[in-house]
């Protein structure tokens, strides 16, 4: 039903998804690259039986319907840019960010821990299950501890991968998201959340840790645009370095240091779908959290004589929304395009 928008598959039903996959067998369905589209969200389906057809077209937001016919006849036919609702473009610096999650009544912000306990709770219904890969079971398993031991790190890799696990597989289980990506929002907040509860962070410090992360995601993500061949997990994992950072005893330039060493290490990362190894790269993105946060309080950062990273830290975040917004726009449709092509 549309208007469950993004849950609209929440009532899909064993049988429905067999009856899907013939469908797939008697190659009753084709997909295929739409060519000279510049609208990176754009979906159009036509449906033929016996003689009725339809057609509908979502473009410029997930949930946004800009033209649907029936037998010939148009029922909808709008602008995309009138689906698209307008957003303040907000004059956010890193610094900025950093003094709101600091000095903001607590309060006010109160309401982020919503997040920690919805993806703490998706995380732990993946290690009684077998979804996806598998790979928060897998990092709590004899190989890990062989490797990491049980260890404040190898549980933050754990519960972020395995909330993703289960998302990734369809479980029926809420995550709060960020920017419109539920493994952002699950990378901006278990990294955060895991590190405080085991090193006895108190609640101020955990709620003012979470907005940090999640608003420094926000900041990134609003100048790299709804859609990038960038892998989102890169942006949120940053978030969490910078929680991290700070609840380890971090300064805000200790902060920024943390941001520089994230964008030095993981930019390029392509996203080519959401799909069970997602797991793999957010666990990629959360281990490079940490390890750019360590860095970072040792007072080591990635300086601006090393490829794309500027001195002011804001710049580089600039560079990495650039290159994920344009640069990597040839990336985006030979991506899509060898997926469409399997």
């Amino acid at each position: 039903k549309s208007a469950y928008q993004l849950e609209v598959l929440k009532e899909s039903t064993p049988d429905a998804v067999e009856a899907g996959k013939r469908f797939i067998e008697e190659k009753r369905i084709h997909i295929s690259l739409k060519n000279d589209m510049e609208e990176k969200l754009y979906i159009e389906v036509c449906c033929e039986a016996d003689t009725d057809k339809a057609t509908a077209i979502i473009a410029g937001g997930h949930t946004c319907f800009t033209y649907i016919t029936r037998n010939g006849d148009i029922l909808l036919d709008k602008q995309i840019a009138s689906c698209i609702e307008e957003e303040d473009v907000l004059d956010l610096t890193l610094r900025k960010v950093y003094d709101f999650a600091m000095t903001t009544p607590l309060d006010d912000i109160r309401f982020i821990l919503e997040t920690a306990r919805l993806n703490k709770a998706a995380a732990e219904r993946s290690f009684e299950g077998d979804y996806g890969h598998g790979l928060g079971k897998i990092l709590r398993g004899t190989y890990e501890h062989k490797v990491m031991g049980d260890s404040v790190f190898s549980h933050i890799l754990s519960y972020t991968s395995g909330a993703c696990d289960a998302r990734m597989a369809g479980a029926m289980i809420p995550v709060m998201s960020n920017s419109g990506s539920g493994n952002q929002g699950i990378s901006a907040t278990l990294p955060v959340l895991i590190y405080a509860e085991e090193n006895g962070k108190s609640e101020e410090e955990l709620i003012r840790a979470l907005m940090l992360s999640h608003l420094t995601v926000i900041y990134i993500k609003q100048s790299l645009g709804r859609l990038s061949a960038l892998c989102g997990c890169v942006v949120a994992a940053t978030g969490s370095s910078c929680g991290i950072t700070w609840l380890m005893g971090g300064t805000y330039e200790q902060v920024a240091y943390a941001v520089q060493n994230m964008i030095a290490n993981l930019t390029g990362m392509i996203c080519d779908g959401a799909k069970p190894s997602c797991a793999l790269k957010v666990t990629t993105g959360v281990s490079t959290a940490v390890l750019s946060a360590i860095m970072a309080m040792e007072n080591r950062c990635v300086t601006s004589v090393e490829g794309i990273i500027d001195e002011d830290v804001d710049q580089s975040i600039r560079n990495l929304t650039k290159i994920g917004s344009k640069g990597m726009n040839e990336t985006d449709k030979l991506v899509l395009e060898i997926m469409t092509s399997k």
